[in-house]
């Protein structure tokens, strides 16, 4: 039994996240509806990062176990019965203990909002038309940084034992009419990306001060944190892997 990194990419507007549910249409269930119709055979996939309903990948990581070699023009046969919102960029053999979740080394989101009125970006930005403080904003996300502990920003009926995580980056830059949040760790919690950016959008309009910012995170609550803002904006970017992961005779 060999083991295969799938690399893909998805708009996710349609879909309800990435874990196949019943009753619900999802980046899993698509995939591996898909490889049955090329292979003739059954696969349970596993994200590296479970994207809720609404969010969008730039690139996300999927692995599965498959007993014969993967066929040449796989990746075109995919691609040509996936949905157009769905393409499979990469598929790479790797060691056979390898865990596309447990494995990654760091995430990397980035969250999309402007302030004009713009159809074309309805659907990947969230349309936020209010006065916002720029220096507050990165004021907020360099704040962020210093902690460790984001139980107040993890959203309620999880299953993670453990509330920590590591940011390495965490700042707000403009590109072109678009204000965009980037925040890369080692793992995020249900919910918190959304979390922060609401928070400190209410720190950017001068709703709550630094201060407030920093006694939401100490206080370990997740009722006084901001998780108002919509999937529509939310970007996986980027899931990093050691090297070590890779089986070269794949």
């Amino acid at each position: 039994m060999s083991r295969y990194f799938l690399e893909v990419s998805y708009k996710g507007s349609a879909y309800s996240g990435f874990q196949k549910q019943d009753n619900a249409n999802t980046i899993q269930a698509e995939i591996e509806k898909a490889f049955f119709i090329i292979q003739k055979s059954v696969i349970d996939i596993t994200g590296s990062s479970r994207t809720d309903s609404g969010v969008h990948a730039l690139q996300n990581f999927f692995h599965f176990d498959y007993d014969n070699p993967i066929p040449p023009q796989f990746l075109y046969k995919l691609n040509a019965i996936l949905p157009v919102d769905i393409v499979a960029v990469n598929i790479q053999q790797v060691n056979e203990n390898a865990h596309c979740r447990f494995d990654a080394t760091s995430r990397e989101y980035s969250y999309f909002l402007h302030q004009e009125k713009n159809p074309f970006l309805h659907d990947r930005a969230y349309y936020y038309p209010y006065t916002i403080d720029f220096i507050k904003l990165n004021e907020a996300a360099k704040l962020i940084i210093q902690y460790e502990d984001f139980t107040s920003f993890s959203k309620r009926n999880t299953q993670v034992k453990s509330f920590q995580c590591r940011i390495e980056k965490s700042e707000w830059k403009k590109e072109e009419k678009l204000f965009v949040y980037t925040v890369k760790a080692n793992r995020f919690l249900r919910g918190m990306v959304r979390g922060l950016t609401g928070t400190m959008l209410q720190v950017g309009r001068g709703k709550i001060s630094l201060d407030n910012l920093k006694n939401i995170i100490e206080g370990q609550d997740n009722s006084k944190a901001y998780f108002a803002v919509p999937a529509k904006g939310l970007f996986l970017q980027n899931v990093e892997f050691p090297a070590a992961i890779y089986n070269n005779e794949g």
